[in-house]
């Protein structure tokens, strides 16, 4: 039998079309879920929390009084931590900013009593000239009599921060000693955040997890020179916590641990001078909800809870997946998941040390009244 060209045209358009049809994207293929279990979402968390890892900049009474303060009642969280004391620039020459954070502590002191804290930052323009060390000391002593009630140092160490000769700074740089010192001397933690994931070190390749967030952010991509090692930052980090017994430090994103559960305990162990934040790293957790669970139960006293950036929607998967046993329900990004959730069911006594105890404990000036016993 012999087709016309009209048909051969036809069929050719057909198997053509559906050929097209099964060719898509990994970022475009995201399915509903048909599976059918009980569903718990939850807007509000459980018991008012304190949020140790937040970045606000340029705040306003109106921005403070129209939009934080009423979102913050409707998530139940009673206090806000900014990091970004002096602002959201993390160039050593633009981070000098000491009365820019002044302000900001008495705006928000002065429409929202007790509800934010304010860690300040470090300047490291001109670091390894005679007198940084102490320039940087007399600065953090200034900022806490002026209200800072931590110092937040953040990944441009050891990433990016260059000192006078153009060498890259390490985290455990000798000029920073005294500062870490100062800070166990005026009782207050250090929030500090090294490094990236360690896949941004490894080949952009289908075995990377990291792929997806490397693709649609290839600055983040990193390599053993650029600027160093994956290992060698983290052992950096992890040689300041050994060396500074006396000061609290919080390791942002759990030290980039949370994917290794056995190595995060570790590392409890051996620096019981620190604690874990666990902003941004959610989605670690809520793919092994028993092992996860264990391990809230068992450090309980070591972990706070906390976000990184602002976004009142997203808060509703931290708590649905600290607080209930649901089941395979949707991250919120995925280029940081690909994954479902699952619920830990953390009990409340762990919640509630998560939410706000260890918090108060460790940061001062924090009102406790507006947290349960």
């Amino acid at each position: 039998m012999k087709l016309n060209l009209f048909s051969v045209l036809l069929i050719l358009t057909f198997i053509m079309g559906n050929l097209s049809a099964q060719e898509m994207s990994f970022e475009e293929y995201n399915p509903p879920s048909t599976l059918v279990v009980p569903e718990n979402p939850v807007i509000r968390a459980k018991f008012p929390f304190i949020d140790i890892h937040s970045h606000q900049w340029n705040v306003s009474q109106e921005l403070i009084t129209n939009k934080l303060v009423p979102e913050m009642d409707e998530l139940n969280m009673g206090v806000m931590v900014n990091l970004s004391g002096r602002g959201y620039s993390r160039n050593a020459d633009d981070i000098d900013r000491q009365e820019y954070m002044y302000s900001m502590i008495r705006r928000m002191n002065g429409v929202a009593p007790g509800r934010f804290i304010v860690f300040t930052n470090l300047s490291f323009n001109e670091i390894g000239t005679p007198g940084w060390s102490e320039k940087a000391v007399a600065d953090l002593q200034k900022d806490v009599e002026n209200g800072a009630n931590g110092l937040k140092i953040f990944k441009s160490l050891g990433l990016s921060i260059k000192d006078v000769n153009d060498n890259r700074v390490p985290v455990d740089h000798p000029d920073l000693d005294p500062v870490w010192a100062k800070a166990g001397d005026l009782g207050i933690p250090v929030l500090i955040h090294s490094a990236d994931p360690a896949q941004f070190w490894e080949p952009m390749d289908a075995n990377n997890e990291r792929w997806l967030e490397l693709k649609l952010n290839p600055g983040r991509k990193r390599s053993a020179t650029d600027p160093a090692p994956f290992e060698q930052i983290i052992t950096e980090q992890h040689h300041v916590f050994a060396k500074h017994p006396n000061t609290t430090f919080i390791n942002a994103h759990m030290g980039w641990m949370a994917n290794n559960l056995d190595a995060a305990e570790a590392h409890l162990e051996k620096y019981p001078n620190v604690y874990f934040g666990i902003g941004a790293v959610i989605a670690e957790f809520g793919r092994q909800p028993k092992r996860a669970r264990a391990f809230f139960e068992k450090y309980q006293d070591r972990v706070v809870f906390g976000k990184d950036a602002y976004n009142k929607e997203e808060f509703y998967t931290y708590f649905r997946v600290l607080e209930t046993e649901d089941e395979y329900f949707p991250y919120y990004k995925k280029y940081h998941a690909f994954w479902a959730m699952y619920g830990l069911g953390l009990p409340d006594e762990v919640l509630k040390k998560l939410y706000y105890k260890n918090a108060i404990k460790i940061i001062p000036n924090i009102d406790s009244s507006r947290f349960p016993d």
